[in-house]
This record gives C-alpha cells, structure tokens and sequence, in this order.
C-alpha cells in the first residue's frame, strides 16, 4: 500500500498505539535474585579485595617471622593486648571492670562500645573459638568487608581501577597492622565504607540502619552521623533554595528516615551508660577519665611543644601534608557525604586529648584521604609501576607493625 495512501495514515496511529500497549502488556524480564547479584558485585570486587588480602598477608608474614626471632606468639600480639583484652573482658564478664591508675585516676570498661564484645562472646558460645581467635576473626572478616566498601566508593567515583588501588593503600595505611588485630577499626570501617556507598547511591534508610550499627561500635561514629546529617541538610536546603519547598518532606521521606536512624546506636549506648552510672553525662565522664574528651587541639599542641626541636619540626611538617592531603580531597570534588566524613574523622583524631600514639590510628577509617593518591597512581604509565610502589609500602608498614607490636607501645 502506497505511503500516501489515507487508509494507511488513518489507522497507522491505533496501530501504534495497540503496539505501545502489548508492550506494556507483555511480561517484563524478572530482576536478577539477590544472590545472583551478591555474586556479581563480589566477582567485580575481587581484584580489589584479593589486593588488600596480599598486602595485609605481606604484613603477617613479617610480624610472624618478627614475633619468632623474639619468641614471640604473633597471634598473642594480634589478639591479646591492650584495648583487645578489655573486649574480651566485657565479652565474657559483661560491664563493670574497672581500674585505679597510681595518680587515683579511673578507667573504667565503659569506654568500649558492646558491638565487638557481643560479637565475640556469640562466636565463642558457637564455635570453638576462644574470644580471642572470636575477636581475630571478627577483625579479620569485617576487614574484608571493609575493603569491599572502600572499593565499592573508589569504583563509583573514579572507576574499577582507583577503587582497586584505593583498596590496597589503605591495607598499607602506616598503622594498617590494627587491621589484623582485634581491634574496632575494621568493624566500624566496613560500616561506614558501605553507609557512604549507600548514600552515594541514594539507599539512605540503609545508610540510616548501617551508622546504627557504626554508633554501637566506636564513638567516632559521630563523624559518620554528622556526615549524612550534613548532606541532607544541604539537599534540602538546595531544593528550597530552587524553589521545590512543595512535597518536599514526602519527596526526601527516606533521606529524612535514614538521618533520623542514624544516631540511634551511638544515643543508646549513651543512654545506657546514662541509666547504670545515674548521670545524665556518665559516658563523657567516663571518656574524660580516659583523655578522650574534645580539648580543642591543646594536647596535640602541648605534646609538639614538649619534643626535641627536630622531632617537633617533623611532627609539624607531617601535619602540613595531613592538611595538604585534605586540601586534595576538597580540590578533587568528592562527593559531601564521602568529604565530610573524612574530615569529621580527621577533626576528631586531632582535637582529642588522647594519647598522641593514637591519632593515626583513629584516622584510619577516613580512606577518602587516599583518593588523591589512589587517583594520581593510575596515572603511572604501567600497572606494573603501580604494583611496584603499593608492594614497597606494603614492606614498609609491615615492618612499621612489627616493630610497633614488638615493643613500641600500644597502637
């Protein structure tokens, strides 16, 4: 029938429109079961998490043939000592211990958040695990998981390659040797490398449910929380500032649910404390006795004030690259979510009166620090040069470790 023909152009349009609605009649394609992609995302991480597993092995080794010249057990290092025993102690005794320090200072085992203890004690009563094998396998999994989320953010942000290499440089992290340990870091970490992912792909009720678990973990999940309770606060902000204040609460209801679950781990445990010492502010008396209470920045600067001039120059020279690596996170535009919770971390280790000791270690959840680096190793003209450099640091921290475990002081 010719093109020009009325009939044609008369009914071409019901036609069009019969087949527009047996196309939506017919059956669509079933999304793939859970499980299918579980295994798919896992397939695509691999290279990723195999990476981090080599440098975290190449820290083992070390510390294994380290521990033995010093007959020492490498495992006994890993799994009990310092913060590791007072896990354990709450695993199996609950909460209640405390110490009396020479100067009539109290600690009390109040300081430690209950996820990694409940943890160890449900492994322990179902395995043959001791609390401490319990806390090292905690540890140890929870690290994998965690470099899976560290990926998960590189890959989404910068593609499979960054997320691969932002992986491996945080097992080479200087202070990654608290990875192997029975430590809170890698639990809390794994949480908020996938809260971030979550928010990044707008899964904010499972955010919301994952910094609840982060707040029953470390209190450093403060930086966590505050993180999506920024970036939500700018989303809305954003959208009145556009003039979308209409339905804007039913538009961003699971944004709102995801803030609002947030802080509900790291209250309760407050709240707890709260109720069994009978002062509304017992968790931060608590943290005070301990010297983990906020003083603005006075003790780092007393501790710098208090070195040698050369190692008070070098301390100040690292600290300008610590501000020089953020001022990167700012300039490479990453995402609110992922920058505000590195800085928040960041802030936190620095304006604590803690143990100077421990500064790094607190900083090591904020792995957005290592996207400048991760990003500018790609630039190197071979993979082979890549994995040349990630391989010197690997030797690097793994002897940093062991001499640290070795007889250093606590982590």
């Amino acid at each position: 029938m010719p093109d020009d023909d009325p009939a044609a152009q008369a009914t071409a349009p019901g036609q069009q429109l019969v087949r527009r609605r047996s196309r939506r009649t017919q059956p669509q394609p079933p999304h793939p079961p859970v499980r299918g992609r579980l295994a798919t995302a896992l397939a695509a991480a691999a290279p990723a998490l195999g990476a981090y597993a080599a440098v975290r092995l190449i820290g083992l080794v070390v510390l294994a043939a380290a521990a033995s010249g010093a007959d020492k057990s490498a495992l006994h290092l890993l799994g009990e000592r310092w913060d590791s025993v007072w896990y354990q102690r709450i695993a199996e005794n609950g909460y209640g211990y405390t110490v009396t320090l020479p100067n009539g200072g109290v600690h009390s085992d109040l300081a430690f958040f209950p996820l990694l203890p409940a943890l160890e004690r449900g492994i322990a009563e179902l395995t043959p695990l001791s609390l401490a094998g319990a806390g090292l396998l905690v540890a140890w999994v929870a690290a994998l998981f965690a470099a899976w989320g560290i990926y998960a953010v590189g890959a989404h942000l910068y593609g499979r390659r960054a997320g691969v290499v932002l992986a491996a440089l945080w097992g080479v992290y200087p202070t990654a040797f608290v990875q192997s340990m029975a430590y809170t870091e890698t639990l809390f970490t794994a949480f908020a490398a996938w809260a971030l992912y979550a928010v990044l792909t707008r899964r904010w009720i499972v955010a919301g449910a994952l910094c609840v678990l982060a707040g029953l973990t470390r209190p450093s999940a403060a930086a966590l929380i505050a993180a999506l309770a920024i970036t939500a606060a700018v989303t809305l902000v954003r959208e009145c500032r556009a003039g979308r204040a209409d339905g804007i609460v039913r538009r961003n209801a699971r944004m709102l649910t995801g803030t609002a679950l947030a802080p509900l781990g790291w209250l309760a445990y407050v709240v707890f404390v709260a109720v069994r010492e009978g002062s509304l502010f017992a968790y931060f008396d608590v943290q005070a006795q301990w010297g983990n209470s906020i003083d603005g920045g006075v003790a780092l600067a007393s501790f710098i004030l208090g070195l040698p001039l050369p190692g008070a120059l070098g301390l100040c020279a690292a600290l300008v690259g610590l501000g020089w690596v953020v001022f990167l996170c700012v300039r490479q535009r990453q995402p609110l979510p992922v920058l505000a919770y590195c800085i928040a971390v960041v802030v936190i280790a620095l304006i604590g009166s803690g143990y100077f000791g421990s500064r790094p270690r607190l900083m090591m959840p904020a792995f957005p620090l290592l996207l400048p680096p991760a990003v500018a190793l790609l630039r190197l003209r071979t993979t082979a040069r890549t994995v040349t450099v990630v391989a010197v640091l690997a030797v690097a921290s793994a002897a940093y470790g062991a001499w640290t475990l070795l007889g250093s002081g606590p982590p």
